[in-house]
């Protein structure tokens, strides 16, 4: 039976698959392959440079070129070669260095059959294979769609940046602020973490079975096979880890992954405070005709968007906080477990990348209404209590909050109630004059400023 979308099992590769396409060639089985046979290939070339290395002759530049190709070419026709082989070889990096060796007879170099794969462990090839693809998703798709979403807020901030808003603290009214200042917070905060996550640097190690150099020290005690691995690894553009067991110790990926889990809860907080924006009516969704929000109820405009970046945010938090968990524990030297867990990786930021895309989606049809915004804050007088109590302090007004509270709390609260307070109260003209001017959509302070500043 032919595979379909359809009977897909995760919705990464069924539902979704279409939006994340992209990512195909950084998550994929067929992306590990590709990182595995660039990283042995990668090695060979790196081994027949080295003139301490007598015994392997220098690959000729043309040759190089060859391999490289295989690399460049490298096709799902080839990545399915490697699964067949890998069907009888039973290790899925064996396979891949039986298929260079099969590439290099047809390439008539035969006699570097023996050097793929020297003095290598298979975690040699792996971490460094899921550290490059790492690499290469951050500093292209996500990079890409994080600073499209940082822009699109930005963008909504400094034209929001004077639309006073009444805040909502434990649910309840509170000082004014604007739509543009509460989109610069989080503006703000997803820049943080973007900025740590584009300063991170994937690490990895190629220092045989575990970790100590056996083989190559055996083969020439001379050589200084530390500053060796470190070239090699820093040619691949990742950062080297000089201790290691079998594995490579992962706290620099469990690191990442943090980063983006904490990433991934700021989004959460956006996607929860839109959705409420909208349920409060102080957002508007822009309409189109074909779409529908309930299969019932005719009226409805639902904020899907929001919603399903929040599901998939947790989703993906759900995964990375497990990955992150099992990959700094292995007993020992090495167990096989973390080899699993890592290919879920893949899984755990494609759902975050999910996410963004619907974040980015539902951005792009909402927009502020003032008209509410205005009504909710003409409603809620009380806000100014605040004012008039800070006022009283500056006053000296002995108990000033102590009064302000008793006359307002828990009780209906208007302009008349508001003005009623201000003509009651002993300070002078001056202070009188500018709790009168006060309207709840005028107390506003520095948000304007403050939003049109990110």
């Amino acid at each position: 039976m032919l595979k379909d979308e359809l009977r897909s099992i995760s919705p990464l590769d069924g539902r979704y698959s279409k939006r994340l396409q992209a990512l195909e060639e950084r998550f994929s089985e067929y992306a590990l392959i590709k990182s595995r046979l660039k990283v042995e290939i990668e090695w060979l070339i790196f081994l027949s440079n080295q003139k301490s290395i007598s015994f392997i002759k220098p690959l000729s530049k043309k040759n190089i070129t060859a391999l490289r190709d295989l690399i460049e070419n490298f096709s799902l026709k080839d990545a399915k070669e490697i699964k067949k082989i890998e069907s009888t070889s039973n290790h899925d990096v064996k396979a891949v260095e039986l298929f260079i060796t099969k590439k290099l007879t047809s390439l008539k170099l035969n006699r570097y059959n023996e050097f793929v794969h020297l003095f290598c462990t298979s975690e040699d090839i792996n971490n460094l294979s899921y550290n490059l693809m790492i690499k290469d998703y951050l500093e292209s798709e996500f990079k890409e769609i994080i600073i499209e979403l940082r822009q699109d807020i930005k963008r909504k901030a400094k034209k929001w940046a004077n639309y006073a808003m009444l805040s909502h603290t434990h649910g309840q009214t509170a000082s004014p602020t604007t739509m543009g200042k509460e989109l610069a917070n989080f503006y703000s905060r997803i820049d943080f973490h973007f900025h740590l996550i584009n300063k991170f640097k994937p690490s990895g190690k190629i220092n045989g079975a575990v970790g100590n150099y056996n083989a190559h020290y055996l083969i020439d005690s001379k050589i200084n096979w530390t500053v060796f691995s470190k070239r090699f690894v820093n040619s691949l553009g990742l950062d080297w880890t000089k201790y290691s067991t079998q594995i490579e110790l992962k706290d620099n990926l469990a690191t990442m992954i943090s980063y983006q889990e904490n990433l991934n809860n700021v989004l959460i907080d956006f996607s929860q405070d839109i959705w409420l924006y909208i349920s409060k009516g102080y957002i508007k969704q822009l309409t189109k005709d074909k779409e529908v929000g309930s299969s019932t109820m005719p009226h409805k405009v639902n904020p899907i968007d929001f919603e399903n970046a929040e599901g998939n945010l947790k989703l993906s938090n759900s995964l990375l906080i497990s990955i992150k968990e099992k990959i700094q524990i292995s007993r020992m030297q090495r167990d096989l477990s973390d080899s699993t867990t890592l290919r879920n990786l893949g899984s755990a930021l494609s759902y975050s990348y999910l996410a963004i895309t619907s974040l980015i989606k539902g951005l792009s049809k909402i927009q502020a209404n003032r008209e509410k915004l205005s009504e909710d804050l003409e409603s809620n007088w009380e806000v100014l209590t605040e004012a008039i109590q800070t006022i009283l302090r500056k006053n000296n007004v002995e108990n000033s909050y102590e009064k302000i509270k008793k006359l307002s709390r828990g009780k209906s609260f208007d302009k008349n109630s508001y003005l009623a307070i201000i003509a009651a109260l002993d300070i002078s003209e001056e202070d009188k004059t500018k709790l009168s001017d006060l309207t709840p959509l005028k107390y506003i302070g520095l948000a304007e400023k403050l939003a049109k500043e990110i």
